[in-house]
């Protein structure tokens, strides 16, 4: 699967001084192969949000919210990470 990060540039801009993490390096615990996702029903009223933890490309534990929608171009599955929230930040 080959997925398509989005998200509001302004948001990022926070949230990198907010955590001192960016969405670039965040969105790399998508690559970890031990990830895990689960539904987050508790923010979840008007879109379908995720909390996914996994471990980023520097070795750090990460848990990122994020809404996604699936997307087909030529064949290809795409998922596109419409928001990406960072909550937690832990050293490993």
């Amino acid at each position: 699967m080959r997925y398509y990060f989005d998200w509001d540039p302004n948001k990022a801009k926070t949230n990198r001084i907010k955590h001192g993490i960016g969405f670039e390096q965040a969105s790399t615990i998508f690559l970890d192969p031990r990830m895990i996702s689960v539904f987050d029903t508790e923010h979840s009223e008007h879109e379908d949000r995720l909390a996914t933890i996994g471990i980023d490309g520097n070795g750090i534990l990460l848990v990122v919210v994020h809404t996604f929608q699936q997307l087909d171009a030529d064949s290809f599955a795409y998922r596109k990470i419409k928001k990406l929230n960072l909550i937690l930040l832990s050293k490993i």
